[in-house]
C-alpha cells in the first residue's frame, strides 16, 4: 500500500515539477506576447488619433472618415493580439480562435441577428448613405441633425434637445427625408385674407416682401411666389412658397418664415386689409330661451 502512496507521490511531485519548469520556460513567451498586445493596442490607438486629426480635418466626408477611424483601431488591435499569440507560441490557440470565430459567427448570426443586421447597415450606411454629418433628416417621426454613425446606431440630435440612438437597419430599410442635402429647402405658409379685399393687391404686397427678402434664396431655380389656395370658411386663403438655405435649419426654416410672416400680416394692416379669425355660427332652436347679445363699437 505504502509504495503505491509513494510512487503516486513521486508522480504527481515530478508532473508539477514538469509544469512548473515548462512554465518557466515559456514565461518569457507569454511576457512577450502581452508586451506585444500592449504595443499593439498603442499603436493601434496612436495611429487612429493621428488619423483623426489629419485625415478628419480634411475630409470631405467626415462621417465615413470617422467610420473608418473606428474600423482601423480594431482591426489593428485584432492583428495586434492573433501577432501576440504567435509570438507567446500558441498557435493552436490563434487557429483555435479563428476556427471558433467562424463558427461563432453562424451560431450568433442566428442567436443576435438584430445586431449582426446592425452591424452590416452601418457598413453599407457608411459607404453608401443619404446623409452626412449636421445634415437635418426625418426618418420616420424622428427629425433632427445627424451627429453621428457607430457601427450599431446612429445618433441624431433633435432640435428640441433628445438624443436619439436610431438602429442602423431601420435608417438603411426607412425612407429618409434630408432637408439639406443640396442646400435648400422650400417652405411655406398661409395668409387669410376677407372676402371683401383686392386680392391681387394682397399678392403683390406680399410678393413684393419675398423679391425684397435678403435671408431667402434668390435665383433662377427658386423661384418665390404667392397664390390662391383655398375660399375658407371666413377667409380668401393665399399660400406664400419661399425657399431657404437649409445649412442652418433652424435659422432658415424657423426664424426666417417667423420673420417673413411678421412682417406680411404688418404690410397688409397697414394697407387696410382684413385678416378675419374663424367666424362661429349660433343656432337657437324652439326649446331654447333667446340669447341676449349686444354689439359694441369703440370706434
Amino acid at each position: 500500500m505504502r509504495p503505491l502512496i509513494q510512487s503516486t507521490t513521486e508522480t504527481l511531485t515530478t508532473s508539477v515539477e514538469n509544469y512548473y519548469e515548462s512554465f518557466i520556460e515559456v514565461l518569457p513567451r507569454i511576457a512577450l506576447g502581452i508586451l506585444v498586445v500592449v504595443l499593439g493596442v498603442l499603436i493601434a490607438k496612436l495611429i487612429t488619433n493621428i488619423y483623426k486629426k489629419r485625415i478628419l480635418k480634411k475630409a470631405e466626408d467626415p462621417l465615413m472618415a470617422k467610420f473608418l477611424a473606428q474600423a482601423i483601431k480594431i482591426v489593428l488591435t485584432i492583428i495586434a493580439i492573433l501577432l501576440a499569440l504567435q509570438v507567446a507560441g500558441l498557435n493552436g490557440v490563434a487557429t483555435g480562435i479563428l476556427t471558433a470565430a467562424g463558427g461563432a459567427a453562424i451560431v450568433l448570426g442566428f442567436a443576435f441577428q438584430d445586431i449582426g443586421k446592425n452591424f452590416l447597415a452601418g457598413i453599407i450606411l457608411a459607404f453608401n448613405r443619404p446623409f452626412n454629418i449636421d445634415d437635418t433628416i426625418k426618418v420616420s417621426d424622428l427629425f433632427g441633425k445627424v451627429k453621428a454613425l457607430n457601427f450599431r446606431y446612429m445618433h441624431m440630435k433633435t432640435f428640441d434637445g433628445r438624443d436619439i440612438y436610431i438602429p442602423n437597419s431601420d435608417v438603411l430599410t426607412t425612407p429618409v427625408q434630408n432637408y439639406t442635402a443640396d442646400g435648400f429647402f422650400r417652405n411655406d405658409f398661409v395668409v387669410g385674407i376677407g372676402y371683401e379685399n383686392d386680392i391681387e393687391e394682397a399678392k403683390r404686397l406680399i410678393q413684393d416682401i419675398l423679391d425684397k427678402n435678403t435671408d431667402i434664396v434668390h435665383d433662377d431655380l427658386h423661384e418665390n411666389f404667392v397664390f390662391e389656395d383655398e375660399l375658407a370658411a371666413s377667409t380668401v386663403n393665399l399660400k406664400v412658397f419661399f425657399w431657404v438655405n437649409t445649412m442652418d435649419y433652424r435659422k432658415s426654416a424657423i426664424v426666417v418664415r417667423g420673420n417673413l410672416i411678421r412682417h406680411i400680416k404688418q404690410v397688409l394692416e397697414d394697407h387696410d386689409f382684413n385678416l378675419p379669425a374663424d367666424i362661429k355660427e349660433l343656432k337657437l332652436y324652439g326649446t331654447e330661451d333667446d340669447i341676449p347679445l349686444r354689439v359694441r363699437n369703440d370706434q
